[in-house]
């Protein structure tokens, strides 16, 4: 099947979630046999970089098994390719197109309503936003064009693939949605025979965001070398919180290694060298996983399986079905550092259990959560 996917704004290669995930899932469905086309940006670009060529051509180069295409536009300005795109999807003639959703895009979308080609939507994250935020807040002053937009790209899709189904407006037909969690390469990833010499190294790895926990996680690592622990801290990522961790790493930095983002190939040879992964996410700074569950499908959680580690994580839905309790792991209650602290030692007091529990993680990430998976139930 000849597949057109469109990731506006996805910088494609990239260190995002969103990079990764485009990238995944164009990658294992041409390793399924299709013909994959994807349209994505080269970068990410502020809003005041407005360029006329990508609005009116967009050049074709080979790329991991598929056809990669960059538009470089501002995100926000995604619309303003939707021509170029109507023409890619006039030339390629798709026999599906596929369209990762965000509020300022749907050029995918709308070439496939406009010469009549199956598509589907992918929705990541909550469409419509809680009344708390801004966006929502000047939506409802103006009437709602960004609401409306959103229901009508649901309605022209004949499919929605979304990792939680209250992501997508309640007026849409519930049958039309399709829960599909993302996944790990259970390739790329592969855990280690034994583990690793040295101290137990604790990772946490993802954008530095309030909700990603990183400085709980900072606090939790503060507690545990004040109770004795031998242990080290690697923290992989960047973003708004890394100042606030570093200060708070800072009377022990000797304990703690900040590597920046990295690009994602190195990633499968740092986890390598780890003992356990830490997600501390805390939903209490982001209004809608508030309103609508924890939508975000952890990338990260799959790659530390994947990689064989045992992982901590909050007891909330999805997560504590994902993590058991000491099966793959353990959890903590959202928010509390203590907590989080204790669930650390619970999972390294014992080192041969928690090596178990980190081989039992990688078996079922590859039964259950890999992109290999994914691309299967995709294709299905």
């Amino acid at each position: 099947m000849r597949i057109l996917y469109i990731a506006s704004g996805i910088p494609v290669p990239g260190t995002l979630g969103g990079s990764i995930h485009t990238l995944e899932v164009a990658r294992g469905l041409a390793q399924r046999g299709h013909d994959v086309h994807v349209v994505a940006a080269s970068r990410e670009l502020p809003l005041s970089h407005v360029r006329l060529r990508p609005m009116l051509r967009l050049a074709a180069q080979p790329y991991s098994g598929f056809t990669l295409y960059h538009q470089d536009l501002p995100k926000l300005l995604s619309l303003l390719g939707t021509a170029a795109i109507i023409r890619l999807a006039r030339h390629l003639r798709p026999e599906l197109v596929i369209e990762r959703y965000y509020n300022f895009a749907g050029a995918g979308i709308i070439a496939a309503r406009r010469l009549g080609i199956p598509a589907m939507l992918e929705v990541n994250a909550l469409m419509v936003d809680p009344p708390e935020i801004l966006k929502r807040r000047l939506d409802n002053a103006l009437g709602g064009p960004f609401r409306r937009w959103a229901e009508q790209q649901c309605h022209w899709a004949n499919a929605i693939i979304t990792p939680l189904h209250t992501t997508v407006p309640a007026s849409i037909p519930r049958p039309k949605i399709i829960e599909l969690p993302w996944g790990a390469n259970v390739e790329t990833f592969t855990p280690p025979a034994t583990p690793p010499p040295g101290p137990p190294n604790i990772v946490f790895m993802g954008s530095f965001r309030a909700w990603h926990g990183v400085s709980d996680f900072v606090r939790a690592a503060r507690l545990l070398i004040e109770r004795g622990h031998d242990y080290r801290f690697t923290l992989i990522g960047d973003g708004p919180e890394r100042a606030t961790a570093e200060a708070l790493a800072a009377p022990y930095t000797h304990r703690f290694t900040f590597t920046g983002a990295v690009p994602h190939e190195q990633l499968p040879l740092l986890l390598a060298q780890a003992h356990l992964g830490v997600a501390p996410f805390n939903t209490a700074p982001h209004p809608a996983l508030r309103a609508a569950g924890f939508f975000w499908s952890p990338l990260k959680i799959y790659e530390y399986m994947a990689a064989g580690l045992p992982v901590v994580t909050a007891a909330i839905p999805p997560l504590n079905a994902i993590i058991r309790e000491g099966v793959e792991g353990a959890l903590f209650r959202e928010g509390d550092v203590a907590d989080l602290a204790a669930a650390i030692e619970r999972v390294l007091a014992n080192p041969a259990a928690a090596f178990a529990m980190g081989q039992r993680a990688r078996a079922r990430v590859a039964a259950d959560f890999s992109w290999q998976r994914h691309c299967a139930e995709l294709e299905r």
